[in-house]
């Protein structure tokens, strides 16, 4: 793993740790890529997929459900957001507390226990209430996997989007087999159950599609804790007993010992006696910080202060916090105000358009054809990253750039074939910056502090999509000002992405 940390004043991070992350990343890189990352790849990537599909369906279903259930719209896609947040939350940070493993193993489970519940939901409030409790592995699963992912191939992070991308082709053709076959006319003044089973159907299928990548999950792939989690918990013996594991799984062999770890502290504890942390409390280097420490669950799950603290101890990881935050916050502010007030720019011209283009069949054809053209978008992605002329910050400009550009030529456009023509292009540009950003926030922080900085991020991504979805619930949504302004509010990302001080 790359050392981004290098340069920044090496008392406000935890220099024990320091030292043994660097053995462990030479321990992992000479095992190599292997079985087990080959085989995580695909587990890990199971998160991706199941989040994609449960972010998408609210929208999917909507037309059917208020059919059946007469609500305000937006407030499904709201108690989704809601959840979102609170589980990202709960995950993000429960995964430095607990351990990688728990978190790991029980989040595709609730989301699918859940999720097949949700199917026969007699009225809204409890559709809503179930669907508010699925999702959220990313930001878990993106920290198990770059924990164990050799640096020369860290790139794959970014190629797990192509997961995000393929679950939307499967989900747009489940929906397309059920929604626009098994549902009620919108016309229609009243909507039985019996006569829109779609989208019961289509809930069922997903959340037992769910349960069926938790049981290869949890059946078949036995997860290893993270050794830069355990270290950092001072448990050496227990890292390198992972890393000799590792090596077993792959068929290598590692000559990574307990000895060579606490060599590393010895030499560390030589320069320095004690720190003085941030907060005024001194502790002693390469210790828990007891005064910041709370039991949670058991004696060896604690809460640190201190996994908070560490993303803002020096200035460059302040700010990269500080700009990672906005920027996955203003992505989501614009993206759900686009999806949200979009559509009256397009019923004000569904006579000029006079080839059903509204209609749910379309509507499905049209978000496999997006979604088709997402995976070559994540694959590009992947190899910008790694290339030198590009970059992570060259990438995300031009991306987002782009995805602005064509978000704000959607709105011009005065047929449906002219309209899919620019959504493809807003596809393919915004899996790029999707990707890419997703990828960044785990790649650019301390791996001890990996699952709470991707919840504080995503924390921020849920509360701006929720302030979105508010805007959307109390603003005259018969008006496009706010499409407008979320293709501008991308474009401005692009440029604030070249303000990243870290380039992994």
């Amino acid at each position: 793993m790359i050392d981004i940390y290098a340069d920044d004043n090496e008392d406000a991070i935890d220099p024990v740790y320091q030292a043994k992350a660097r053995l462990l990343n030479e321990a992992i890189q000479g095992i190599g890529m292997g079985r087990y990352q080959w085989s995580l790849f695909l587990v890990a990537g199971f998160g991706w997929f199941v989040d994609s599909v449960w972010l998408l369906l609210s929208g999917l279903i909507l037309a059917p459900v208020l059919s059946e259930f007469s609500f305000n719209g937006p407030f499904l896609s709201l108690a989704a957001n809601v959840g979102l947040l609170v589980s990202t939350v709960v995950w993000g940070v429960g995964c430095d507390i607990w351990g990688r493993r728990w978190s790991f193993n029980l989040t595709l489970l609730i989301t699918g226990i859940f999720g097949l519940s949700a199917d026969g939901a007699a009225n809204f409030v409890s559709l809503a209430s179930l669907i508010a409790v699925v999702g959220r592995n990313m930001p878990v699963d993106s920290a198990v996997f770059l924990d164990m992912v050799p640096s020369t191939h860290q790139y794959l992070l970014t190629v797990m989007s192509v997961w995000w991308v393929f679950s939307q082709l499967i989900v747009s053709l489940i929906a397309w087999l059920f929604i626009a076959n098994i549902s009620c006319d919108p016309s229609s003044v009243t909507c039985a159950r019996k006569d829109n089973m779609g989208w019961c159907y289509l809930l069922f299928t997903l959340g037992a599609l769910t349960l069926f990548m938790w049981g290869l999950r949890f059946f078949v792939f036995t997860l290893l804790e993270s050794p830069r989690y355990l270290i950092g918990l001072n448990k050496d013996e227990e890292a390198v007993r992972v890393i000799c594991k590792l090596a077993k799984r792959n068929g290598t062999k590692t000559t990574l010992t307990v000895t060579h770890l606490q060599e590393a502290q010895a030499l560390v504890m030589e320069k320095y006696s004690c720190e003085l942390d941030l907060a005024g409390s001194v502790y002693s280097i390469g210790q828990l910080e007891l005064a910041n420490r709370h039991a949670i669950l058991s004696k060896s799950s604690v809460y640190r202060v201190g996994h908070i603290k560490a993303l803002f101890r020096t200035q460059k990881l302040g700010w990269l916090t500080t700009l990672l935050i906005a920027l996955r916050g203003i992505i989501r502010l614009a993206s759900t105000l686009y999806n949200n007030f979009l559509p009256f720019i397009l019923n004000s011209r569904d006579m000029a358009f006079g080839d059903g283009s509204l209609n749910t069949t379309y509507c499905n054809i049209r978000q496999v054809i997006l979604s088709v053209l997402g995976i070559p978008g994540a694959l590009l992605a992947s190899w910008a990253v790694e290339s030198p002329w590009v970059g992570r910050r060259g990438i995300l400009v031009i991306s987002s750039g782009l995805t602005g550009a064509f978000l704000l030529v959607t709105t011009t456009t005065w047929s449906s074939n002219a309209l899919l023509g620019w959504n493809c292009a807003y596809a393919f540009n915004s899996n790029i910056m999707y990707g890419v950003l997703y990828a960044l926030s785990p790649e650019v922080f301390p791996a001890k502090d990996r699952g709470t900085s991707n919840g504080l991020v995503s924390t921020a991504t849920c509360i701006f999509g929720v302030i979105a979805l508010v805007i959307a619930l109390y603003a005259n949504l018969k008006m496009a000002v706010p499409v407008y302004i979320a293709g501008v509010l991308i474009m401005v990302v692009g440029g604030m992405s070249l303000l990243l001080p870290y380039e992994p």
